[in-house]
């Protein structure tokens, strides 16, 4: 497994952390949660250090799990990034959509961090994941209702009481980022970005590379379509977010299938699964420090851990690179 440091800071991640969206089950259908606890202390048996997670996800629930999952892993053995700034208890904020929790109940979701939320936000966390500290707090979504330097001032005293490491955003724009360096110093932006969405390349991920942040990635495996094993027709659970997503569409797995069907011979060549291979491209490519990869069982998240370790040559990352333009 590689381990990357993020910049101007001493916290050292796996390269393929574990993402914990899916362990939690909302907006997934659905969660085994004994299957979750042992995907995470499988990883984290090859080598995944770091486990990303977010109160939004189940409500709790996916900290609760990584919380069960490390707690007889020595603290300083593993790494936690969780977030805030998501709220479904109250109506503060900015409404963001409509959902329901894991037993379908019906929830609205806000975006807020103004300072009290997040100290709130902090201790229920801290108390979930059975820690005294997270490692790396990253605010979940812009909040346009509150002012920035509220936000970081929050940050900032968590950070003075030991309760935090280091801070980061998720979902920032280029102009957000250098708004928020005039009140903390940020470590990282977590983004999306995948072979099939690379918009983050035209601006933020240069910005970063400018300044000296860290770019954390999710869903590089775009939720499961780069793994090969989509097909047309693709039934999701009730409640999986894919359902109806253009992504998912017929037309987009066929057009993806056929991109993958040409990366198949080298990820063969390599002794590497195509989500391998598109792990290590995805954490080759320039700006990008770390990349998050969710698994539901065991197996997923060895296989997954795997990509840490895969090499690609300059030429095949070339190759890789030819065949999306032409074909994505």
């Amino acid at each position: 497994m590689d381990y990357r440091t993020l910049k101007n800071t001493d916290l050292t991640l796996s390269v393929i952390t574990f993402g914990a969206w899916a362990a939690g089950g909302w907006m997934w259908g659905k969660t085994d949660r004994n299957a979750a606890i042992a995907a995470i202390q499988a990883a984290h048996e090859v080598g995944v250090t770091s486990i990303d997670t977010a109160p939004a996800y189940g409500q709790g629930e996916s900290e609760c799990i990584v919380g069960e999952a490390i707690k007889n892993i020595p603290r300083d053995k593993v790494q936690i990034l969780t977030k805030y700034g998501i709220q479904w208890e109250s109506k503060q904020g900015e409404f963001y959509f409509k959902s329901q929790n894991n037993a379908g109940k019906p929830i609205d979701i806000y975006k807020y961090a103004g300072k009290d939320g997040i100290m709130a936000e902090c201790e229920a966390s801290l108390k979930r994941l059975g820690t005294d500290y997270i490692d790396l707090y990253q605010i979940h979504w812009p909040d346009p209702t509150t002012p920035l330097e509220e936000t970081f001032e929050a940050i900032s005293l968590l950070i003075e009481q030991g309760k935090v490491r280091y801070a980061g955003v998720c979902n920032y724009d280029a102009a957000l980022m250098e708004e928020a360096a005039k009140y903390i110093d940020l470590a990282s932006n977590q983004i999306p970005f995948s072979m099939v969405n690379r918009g983050m390349d035209q601006e933020t991920i240069p910005y970063c590379i400018r300044n000296g942040k860290s770019v954390i990635v999710y869903s590089p495996m775009e939720r499961g379509l780069l793994t090969g094993k989509m097909h047309p027709g693709q039934q999701f659970a009730e409640g999986d977010h894919r359902k109806g997503n253009p992504f998912f569409s017929d037309e987009s797995i066929m057009k993806t299938n056929r991109f993958l069907d040409t990366l198949r011979p080298l990820a063969e060549e390599k002794g590497a699964t195509l989500g391998q291979l598109v792990l290590r491209w995805t954490v080759d490519h320039p700006g990008v420090t770390i990349a998050l990869a969710g698994a539901r069982n065991p197996e997923q998240a060895v296989m997954n851990a795997k990509a840490g370790e895969l090499r690609l040559t300059e030429e095949e990352n070339n190759f890789i690179n030819q065949k999306i333009k032409e074909l994505l």
